[in-house]
């Protein structure tokens, strides 16, 4: 197995790493990427000077595109051209036309099995067992939904920081964080959001609340930033926000109501679900899972907290998701349990809170789902 990489970084070598380490037989021949770091992560790698030279001579089996946001649409486009196998990170792409244009190239070049997504959530024990207790029948139909991520200071300013804090190159907070959460609501509702509403701003990172001592300043500097980095997150040149609350309506008439704050200093990343015949709740950092039964019978309880969900990155989904593709990639399994498909539904639904946000307005997402739906994608 042949792999190449567009972008080179941490989460580049991290997942990299991580998929070798699942699929010995994998070797990383080829990437680019005009500022590269962590290269020791996968000792001596060659480095091209475009993707199309990498994709014509390192002659790969599978094409990571590990790049800024911004890139992905136009990166993606010279995989699919080539006719190679192609893994992106989220959230793919950034605006409602970029996941037009991308559904309009895979229709044309093989459909959504072209592209596999990192929306590593799915992955996740937690959503594997949760899954379980579905397909048992123990919630019912899922009735609502709460859930929140929040986000600690030192992870908060990382974003004000990196090339994240502007939506030119992110597509904004929400799509480039959130996905993940929006992606398993989708999952769980077994449906696309039918119409969103959505509030927000900053008020954290701001100047008057910059720290005082150098002391509590090292709090905003833990996570370091390479590309487009600035040093202070509380006067840079950002323009997401910090905090958002955002309501959704599902087309099975399940609604979520969703909260983010990136200056949290004790992180959960909560959810509970209300089915008509019983209740899940759970949260990803603090590592459990309970389902209950309406008579008030306990189903289900997993502590995460002491296994392998509490180790490595994503609450251990980045090494269960290597496991998934390489048995996928080895013709071993004939799915993965996210598709690229799943998360340009996540984008959509993510860029019209925001636009609901900026707008005032309740944002109805039919006519955009007509339209994705066009192009004949399936998972």
């Amino acid at each position: 197995m042949r792999i190449v990489t567009a972008g080179m970084g941490l989460r580049a070598g991290h997942v990299l790493r991580t998929l070798k380490e699942a699929m010995p037989e994998a070797e990383v021949v080829g990437f680019y990427d005009p500022q590269p770091t962590h290269l020791d992560m996968l000792g001596d790698v060659p480095r091209f000077p475009s993707v199309e030279a990498m994709l014509s001579d390192a002659r790969p089996d599978l094409y990571c595109v590990f790049s800024p946001n911004v890139f992905h649409l136009d990166q993606i486009r010279l995989g699919l051209e080539a006719g190679v196998q192609v893994f992106t990170e989220k959230p793919v792409v950034i605006s409602t036309e970029e996941t037009l244009e991308l559904a309009r190239l895979l229709s044309i070049h093989g459909g959504a099995r072209r592209a596999m997504v990192g929306l590593v959530l799915r992955y996740s024990q937690h959503m594997v067992d949760l899954r379980a207790a579905m397909a048992q029948g123990w919630l019912g139909q899922v009735a609502s939904l709460e859930a929140n991520e929040h986000i600690g200071p030192y992870h908060g300013a990382f974003f004000m920081r990196d090339w994240r804090r502007r939506d030119a190159y992110a597509g904004g907070f929400m799509l480039e964080k959130c996905c993940h959460d929006l992606d398993i609501y989708n999952m769980v509702t077994g449906s696309r959001p039918r119409r969103v509403a959505s509030f927000g701003g900053r008020k954290s990172f701001l100047p008057e609340n910059a720290p005082a001592s150098n002391e509590e300043a090292e709090i905003f500097h833990v996570k370091k930033s390479v590309w487009e980095q600035t040093d202070d997150p509380f006067r840079s040149d950002g323009d997401i926000i910090d905090f958002q609350t955002a309501i959704l309506e599902y087309e099975t008439g399940a609604s979520l109501a969703f909260h983010t704050n990136l200056n949290v200093p004790d992180e959960e990343r909560h959810f509970l679900v209300v089915g008509t015949h019983g209740m899940a709740e759970g949260d990803f950092v603090r590592g459990y899972l309970k389902v209950t039964a309406r008579d008030g019978r306990r189903l289900m309880d997993q502590d995460y907290s002491k296994g392998a969900a509490a180790k490595g990155a994503h609450y251990g989904a980045d090494a269960m998701m290597c496991a998934d593709i390489t048995e996928y990639l080895r013709g071993e399994a004939d799915s993965l349990p996210v598709s690229i498909l799943d998360a340009m539904e996540a984008g959509l639904a993510a860029l019209a809170l925001d636009e609901a946000r900026v707008t005032g307005r309740v944002v109805d997402l039919t006519d955009t789902w007509v339209k994705l739906d066009s192009y004949g994608l399936t998972r």
